[in-house]
């Protein structure tokens, strides 16, 4: 009899579940049980922009410290998403600093100007409207936290799936140094330095420099002097704290990141059709040729927080902030050394925000009122080279340039209160009010002669086949309403309601000459063109029912949500092949956006925390999720929900974590030793929205282990870590375009192998 893996997670998961359904009911004396061992830490969050334990939170959030994430190694905020229930978040392909992020099966993968992460990315409550440089490397860090559902009535940019917030650590009174070095394979070569200290009484100042290098995790077999995968990343960080009086805040804070890594290519799937090169035996090498341009990515932010206390009870905050990132690449889709399709690739970002905030606190009511606005532009250009194909229908160095330039200009009030009713009731609500707007110019070109004057290549233009210019406004009101009940100290039941917002734009990619004739007069008129390039905004109503538990004095946590979103207007982003002139040939290819009707998505996530003893810990995060499409209208106005999935949303998510702590003294300083060892679980997950069995990604697990010593005083730290200890082969990205080219070209990029790597760091 074969028995099913993901029966027996099922299994657990309900086991788990209803163990800590039937503490509930547990006499105190029996939960009494253990005392002599301390209770975990109480966790602090501001996710509801006022400081709470998370446990009284009715919302879902899962969150992890700096001296966790330190504690295991942590390199890159990619990471959180192991132990995150219903998260995915990756490094996208052909990138190093790109971030694909979904949270409960509401997401983004392109990159391309147009379109929206469903998932909101902030550092200090900076809202990032672009994921480019979003892979942010973890330093100086007080915590992160992964916000799961709709969020929108509390703070910053409407995020329809989740956001994500990375909190830096504030400045303290006194001088600090700290010093952190990580050496690992791959000849791994990481060093922070952090300083901070105090002028007088009312002004600090702090700054981080961080170098993170390492060689590539393969080759590239074509450009000799190239790795693949490898890391060069300079980061640096300046913070400057004015006490203007003892109810007056500013805090003006710098940010700048430059990744000079070598271009990232995927491992070919297929052989090549023409040139026949094999399949490589290593899926971290490749041939890729593409040399232009030069890959570099440069990004910097700057950010003013004022803060006012005005009374006991009421507080003004304003978050002024700026963000540009610069990113040129070559991504070689063919992995080869031929131009067979090869596209170098700029992308320009930059935006302005500005939050306006009133908090208030008082013995039964707490809340926040704002308003928000963000004016940013999104700019990419790039070539499509179809090197081989083009002399075979008498084009050369046959050429189709995109360019595509979107203004968005967005302000939104919104508001989020909640009143006590008792000590064990309380009720809150929300709600908010966007405003979207998009200008798009989309131009597409076609060169011969190879690459375009804009990556260095001398091509000219011989024909245009798209220059659109378009404008769009699109507003919603979205509301928010949850009650929570205390039945007894360290139960916390709630129910929300929420609804989430993502508006619409113009597809960059679309070629304007296709658009169809949809009254068939024989005549495509301006108004058929304008909607072909626009898709609408998408909506999420999410219902959520939570218990959130602590027992056992404390030493056991668990949180436990049953959720179920109601999604529509799913916006899917897509290419194509086009054959232009009808000899069979695909010689081109066009954006094809669509916006899929109607999907549902229930779920269940079950974390927690236990502390048997001072020696033995425990951690888990178990996540469910049933995507599914309910209404999904292609192109050719067919409904093909029954074979359509969600993209990087596994069913099942698990991660577990078993931590053994005792004292030990090392360097003639007493001290303690911890012994932490996790996996992560992750089922079988697509990577677009119908299944391509060469690229999708079998369920996997990944095993991580790590012994880190401490002193008694916390200054001094030193750590052994191991990730992806079974040496596990996982895609996490991929291109598919076999009939694009004429080689074939179907490509995957990977998850990092078995790495080891010592840290240490010391407090000066």
């Amino acid at each position: 009899m074969q028995i099913d893996s993901r029966s027996i997670t099922y299994a657990a998961l309900y086991g788990l579940a209803m163990g800590s359904a039937s503490l509930l009911v547990l006499p105190q004396e029996a939960r009494a049980q253990g005392v002599g061992t301390s209770a975990l830490d109480e966790i602090t969050v501001t996710a509801r922009r006022r400081e709470e334990s998370l446990q009284d939170v009715p919302l879902s959030i899962s969150v992890m410290s700096g001296e966790d994430l330190e504690r295991i190694g942590a390199v890159d905020i990619v990471e959180v998403g192991q132990s995150s229930p219903n998260v995915t978040l990756e490094v996208s392909r052909g990138t190093n600093t790109t971030l694909t992020a979904f949270i409960r099966g509401v997401g983004q993968q392109d990159p391309v100007a147009g379109f929206e992460s469903g998932v909101g990315l902030y550092v200090d409550d900076v809202y990032f409207n672009r994921p480019h440089a979003a892979v942010l490397d973890l330093y100086e860090v007080e915590r992160i936290e992964v916000l799961r559902g709709p969020q929108g009535t509390l703070y910053g940019r409407n995020t329809i799936g989740g956001a994500i917030k990375y909190v830096t650590r504030p400045l303290a009174d006194e001088t600090r140094r700290k010093l952190r070095l990580s050496v690992g394979n791959y000849n791994q070569l990481d060093a922070t330095f952090t300083a901070s200290t105090a002028i007088n009484d009312s002004f600090r100042i702090g700054g981080t420099l961080a170098k993170f290098t390492r060689d590539g995790y393969g080759d590239n077999l074509t450009q000799g002097d190239w790795e693949n995968y490898n890391k060069d990343v300079f980061g640096a960080r300046l913070t400057l704290e004015w006490d203007a009086s003892d109810d007056l805040l500013f805090r003006l804070s710098a940010d700048y990141t430059d990744d000079s890594s070598d271009p990232k290519a995927g491992h070919r799937l297929l052989v090549g059709a023409v040139s026949g090169a094999p399949v490589l035996d290593d899926v971290f090498d490749t041939r890729a040729g593409l040399a232009v341009p030069k890959q570099s990515v440069e990004a910097t932010g700057t950010s003013l927080l004022t803060e006012w206390t005005i009374n006991d009870r009421w507080t003004i905050k304003n978050i002024l902030a700026y963000r540009d990132d610069e990113t040129w690449s070559p991504i070689d889709f063919d992995s080869l050394a031929v131009d067979d399709l090869d596209v170098p690739v700029l992308y320009t970002n930059d935006q302005f925000s500005e939050e306006l905030q009133l908090l208030y606190s008082g013995e039964r009511w707490n809340g926040v009122a704002g308003l928000y606005y963000l004016d940013a532009n999104a700019f990419n250009e790039f070539d499509v080279v179809l090197g081989q194909l083009g002399p075979l229908i008498n084009l050369p160095g046959l050429n189709a340039n995109t360019l595509g330039d979107v203004d968005t200009e967005t302000w939104s009030v919104f508001a989020d209160f909640t009143y006590d009713v008792s000590d064990a009731v309380s009720l809150s609500i929300g709600g908010r009010y966007t405003s979207d707007e998009r200008t798009s110019q989309v131009l597409r070109r076609s060169f011969v002669g190879g690459i375009s004057p804009r990556f260095g290549g001398t091509g000219t233009i011989f024909a245009t086949t798209s220059d659109f210019n378009g404008s769009e406004k699109w507003t919603e009101f979205s509301p928010r309403v949850s009650a929570s009940w205390k039945p007894t100290d360290g139960q916390h039941l709630y129910f929300s309601y929420s609804e989430g917002f993502k508006g619409g734009s113009f597809d960059p990619r679309a070629q304007t000459s296709g658009a169809p004739d949809l009254d068939n007069d024989g005549t495509v008129t301006a108004a058929e063109i304008f909607d072909f390039m626009m898709f609408e905004p998408e909506t999420v109503k999410s219902y959520e029912v939570g218990l959130k538990s602590s027992l056992l004095d404390g030493r056991l946590t668990t949180s436990l949500a049953v959720f179920f979103a109601d999604y529509e207007n799913v916006q899917i982003p897509g290419s194509v092949g086009v054959d232009t002139d009808g000899d069979g040939i695909n010689d081109t290819f066009t954006g094809v956006t669509t916006n899929a009707g109607k999907a549902e998505l229930p779920g269940v996530e079950f974390e927690g925390m236990f502390r048997a003893n001072d020696h033995w810990s425990f951690g888990w995060a178990i996540g469910s999720l049933n995507a599914e499409y309910k209404e999904f209208i292609d192109a050719t106005n067919t409904d093909v929900s029954d074979t359509a999935v969600f993209q990087n949303t596994p069913d099942l998510t698990a991660s577990g974590k078993v931590t053994f702590e005792t004292p030990m003294s090392l360097f003639g300083k007493g001290g303690n030793i911890a012994v932490i060892t996790s996996a992560s679980y992750r089922d079988d997950a697509s990577q677009f929205e119908f299944p391509i069995p060469l690229l999708d990604q079998e369920a996997f697990t990944l095993w991580n282990l790590s012994i880190v010593w401490e002193d008694d005083d916390g200054r001094m730290r030193v750590g052994l870590h191991g990730k992806n200890l079974g040496d596990e082969e996982y895609k996490v990205a991929g291109y598919n375009f076999p009939a694009l080219g004429l080689e074939g070209n179907v490509t995957a990029f990977y998850g990092a192998p078995m790495t080891v790597t010592g840290t240490f760091s010391i407090d000066f």
